[in-house]
């Protein structure tokens, strides 16, 4: 296996201008809430992990308990292999961003991306240029997808870790949420104690 599809997480299987849907190449093994992600090669398009779930690849029919006379979870697994193609986990990822030939844009994309686009996870220097300006803030805010106070709080403290100052980091961005969620106190409390949790 060459060192890109190793890095491959995904693949694309729905996509509009605001969020994408990737179904991982392994079973539950996808990217942690809030983490950075692109898709695609060419101008790729920069997500963050809103939402993981794993379910029956026929939506007709639900899984059933299989461990009854199991000791362990992967007892189930090694005496039903078959589950691994019967199940399969996706994540979905709110668009906050694309690399064009003029730079990294902090803003939808023009075009989604494309369906069977693999998708990586950004690196630790991408994620710290991505996250240098609170730009994505508002995308983030009021997206209709998964939980926004948790996933804001859990990007922010992931993106911390990368830039020099973590604490200077996390009180910059408490400064940016101010404005944007003007009369909205508990909620701005509630993402501002999650920081720091």
């Amino acid at each position: 296996m060459s060192e890109l599809i190793a890095g491959r997480i995904g693949e694309i299987v729905e996509a509009t201008t605001a969020a994408f849907t990737a179904r991982c190449h392994e079973l539950y093994v996808a990217p942690a809430l809030g983490t950075l992600v692109r898709a695609g090669d060419n101008n790729p398009v920069l997500g963050i992990v809103a939402e993981v779930r794993t379910q029956s690849l026929d939506p007709s029919r639900r899984p059933i308990a299989m461990g009854v006379d199991e000791e362990t979870e992967e007892a189930v697994y090694e005496h039903n292999p078959q589950l691994n193609r019967l199940l399969s986990t996706e994540f979905q990822a709110i668009v906050v961003g694309y690399e064009s030939e003029s730079g990294l844009k902090r803003h939808l994309s023009p075009f989604p991306p494309r369906i069977h686009s693999f998708v990586y996870e950004c690196g630790r220097d991408r994620l710290r240029e991505f996250s240098s300006s609170y730009e994505f803030l508002p995308s983030l805010l009021n997206s209709p997808i998964g939980p926004q106070d948790e996933l804001i709080a859990a990007f922010l403290r992931y993106s911390s870790l990368t830039q020099e100052d973590a604490q200077a980091y996390l009180v910059g961005a408490g400064k940016a949420l101010a404005p944007l969620l003007i009369g909205q106190i508990q909620r701005l409390n509630n993402i501002l104690i999650r920081l720091i949790s």
